[in-house]
């Protein structure tokens, strides 16, 4: 623990470019939270834009009184 588990409409991000943005989101949990570098685990799940409905109802709606960070935007 933590998990960090991302998820956002399809980037043609390469390898490279997945583990740059793990290292980074890694290294803010581990500062903020002072979790160790071994603990944290980073997902990247690609949601196709006309399925983001489902996130919204499921994942982000019903937990907006929790959001540490809350979206500009409505559905």
């Amino acid at each position: 623990m933590p998990h960090v588990d991302i998820k956002c409409f399809p980037r043609d991000l390469n390898d490279e470019q997945k583990s740059a943005l793990a290292a980074e989101i890694t290294e803010v949990i581990v500062r903020h939270l002072q979790s160790k570098d071994s603990s944290v685990s980073v997902a990247l799940n690609e949601v196709d834009p006309k399925a983001w409905q489902q996130v919204w109802d499921r994942e982000i709606a019903p937990h907006m009184d929790t959001l540490i960070k809350k979206p500009g935007y409505s559905m």
